[in-house]
């Protein structure tokens, strides 16, 4: 008997210690319970939501439309020290969002690489923006840009990739590339610099 109250008293332990370690479940903004939506959204054929930020001149009179891909554990709201000045004499329009499952953006559960790019071509197709724009990658938001290359080639004015995430054993890169990009990394030889 003792035996008995001893293994139920272990199993109900761990059950309790097992769901006291479950995470939350997470608070979606826009639904009861979650976060207020504080930014404009647009929504997509699929229902998500992504929330953007728009900065410079007017779309329609921009010279230079730019879409700026955020890198991990970013948002649409990281600082882009251009003044309002630069943006108005160079005719520039810069729109940042949120990647699917950032900010207050719908996460996409079927998100790969090529979802990104198609994320990206129906943002800009919904805000008006013309045939053909820029794309600039930070840090990780460096691989949607690269989607976009692979998948909306036509879509892009141009690509710039800022600080990107880089495998310098890709096998697809010219090993004289790769060699003089190596060569350039600085690398720490001990716990601390001198």
């Amino acid at each position: 008997m003792i035996a008995q109250i001893a293994v139920g008293v272990v199993v109900g332990c761990v059950g309790y210690a097992y769901f006291a370690i479950q995470p939350q479940p997470p608070k979606i903004c826009g639904t009861p319970g979650g976060p207020p939506v504080t930014s404009p959204r647009v929504k997509l054929d699929d229902g998500r939501h992504l929330a953007y930020k728009e900065r410079g001149v007017a779309k329609e009179e921009a010279k230079h439309r730019i879409i700026i891909s955020h890198g991990f554990d970013d948002s649409k709201d990281f600082n882009i020290n251009l003044s309002d000045e630069l943006l108005k004499e160079l005719g520039i329009y810069i729109l940042s969002f949120d990647r699917a499952g950032y900010g207050e953006s719908t996460s996409n559960h079927a998100r790969s690489v090529k979802s990104e790019a198609f994320d990206i071509q129906e943002l800009a197709d919904k805000l008006g923006l013309r045939p053909k724009f820029y794309v600039v990658g930070v840090s990780m938001g460096a691989y949607p840009t690269y989607s976009c290359l692979k998948y909306i080639p036509h879509r892009l004015s141009g690509v710039a990739l800022v600080v990107p995430f880089v495998h310098y054993w890709w096998k697809g890169v010219p090993a004289k590339l790769l060699k003089e990009a190596l060569g350039r990394c600085l690398f720490q030889t001990s716990g601390h610099f001198e």
